[in-house]
């Protein structure tokens, strides 16, 4: 019977942990503020919070002594965060970088239920009927601010590759409005494609992921050679594409007269709604409309939860290993601290201040630990250049970026990981049997 009662009681721990942690890892930085701020009024003003006080301070006083044990939290932890914040960095920067392409004083216009504009087919009637909308914004000629495009895949070689590796290129096939509609977008070498010629701009990102992408010279799409005249940038998705004349695109690619979408300059925000509306109420009409800031931040959800699942994944193995090299060194202090610990329960001292002054010790490491790691997995990784297939066309170009959240989300890891690795060692220590203690020291 008390096995059994034992085994109960240790489950029940466990799962108070367990739902423990989750509700750590969840909460909002102003909760977890004022928790500590709670936490800081009850070591300050109570009679038990002063005690855990000075046995954390005797604790703090012999790390010097115990360096190479109290290290392994440090290291292990730190190694858990900079992965994890890796990680987190790297699905932070490709949401980021979609998320920067669009805004919500523009729509784009797609065939309806099409997913991405590779799967999308407007005929030239339906892009006339989509250029009269209301709502769409006009420049100083009268002229409606809409940019019918075409987006196919093309194949081109990654620098750096195999002789015979190609990668996936998104190839755009845009008009004068293109420039407009899209103002960020900036020619920084070279100059533009001329129309009706086989000529195109690649964006900076392409530039840097694919061979051969220099202004002057030459290579070879859908089967035909085209000159590469120009390096634009615009600091968003469109920097991994390849910019050319519409028309030219659709006859190599014979697409005909048809367009993949039709992307429009609004006159603000709040005409979006009008604009949709008319859109799906005119029975010529099978489209959907959205503003680019929600197209590109559904683009972009997918690969983000998919990043941040295997970080997730990843930091909870080597989280694990951290838990068990931090239980290992805090029971080995425990067993090297027995005396003290027994002679302060003798004098007065209560169970509470000891296991807290433990686990504060523990985590007081494990955040160390976490600050080296987010310093290093800043050092390293932020603003560092990757590609990934996006949307199943080409190859998006990214920045890791390791924004404050992300850090702070490695900060709370940190903290669940110690907090996990000093409860046990702590309950031992406050445990302890005063008499054995003292005559085994």
């Amino acid at each position: 019977m008390g096995i059994l009662k034992s085994f109960l009681r240790g489950l029940g721990l466990f799962l108070l942990v367990i739902v423990g942690i989750g509700a750590w890892l969840a909460l909002p930085w102003p909760f977890l503020l004022g928790l500590v701020v709670i936490f800081l009024a009850w070591m300050f003003f109570t009679r038990r919070g002063r005690q855990t006080g000075s046995v954390t301070q005797v604790g703090l006083s012999t790390l010097g002594q115990r360096i190479g044990s109290s290290s392994v939290i440090v290291i292990g932890i730190a190694g858990v965060v900079a992965v994890l914040v890796a990680l987190l960095a790297m699905a932070e920067g490709y949401r980021e970088t979609l998320r920067k392409s669009g805004g919500e004083d523009s729509a784009i216009v797609l065939r309806g239920a099409s997913a991405a504009e590779v799967m999308s087919t407007l005929m030239h009637d339906s892009v006339n009927v989509i250029s009269q909308a209301p709502g769409i914004a006009r420049d100083a000629q009268g002229r409606a601010l809409v940019s019918p495009e075409l987006v196919v895949a093309a194949n081109l070689p990654i620098k750096g590759g195999l002789p015979d590796e190609d990668g996936s290129v998104q190839l755009r096939g845009v008009g004068e409005a293109a420039w407009t509609v899209r103002p960020n977008t900036k020619i920084i070498a070279g100059r533009k494609f001329a129309t009706g010629r086989r000529e195109l701009v690649a964006g900076s990102g392409a530039q840097r992921q694919f061979a051969g992408l220099e202004p002057g010279k030459q290579i070879r799409l859908g089967n035909q050679t085209w000159d590469v005249v120009g390096i634009f940038h615009s600091g968003d998705a469109m920097d991994s594409e390849l910019w050319g004349d519409a028309e030219v695109v659709a006859t190599t690619y014979r697409r005909g007269s048809s367009r993949t979408s039709v992307t429009a300059k609004l006159v603000n925000a709040e005409a979006f709604k009008g604009f949709k509306e008319t859109l799906s109420k005119d029975p010529r009409l099978d489209v959907d409309a959205s503003t680019t800031l929600e197209y590109f931040s559904k683009q972009s959800e997918g690969m983000t939860k998919v990043i941040r699942i295997i970080g997730m994944v990843v930091g909870g193995i080597m989280a694990i290993g951290a838990v068990f090299g931090a239980l290992n060194t805090m029971f080995a202090t425990v067993a090297t601290r027995a005396r003290e610990i027994a002679t302060l329960r003798a004098i007065g001292f209560r169970g509470v201040p000891v296991v807290v002054a433990v686990m504060l010790e523990t985590m007081l490491l494990a955040l160390l630990g976490g600050l080296l790691g987010g310093v290093l997995a800043w050092l390293i990784f932020n603003g560092f250049t990757a590609s990934t297939i996006a949307g199943g066309v080409g190859q998006l170009t990214f920045e890791f970026k390791v924004s404050p959240e992300v850090l702070w989300t490695g900060i709370k890891w940190a903290l669940a990981i110690g907090f996990v690795g000093g409860l046990f060692p702590a309950l031992r220590a406050a445990r302890l049997p005063v008499t054995e203690a003292l005559r085994a020291a």
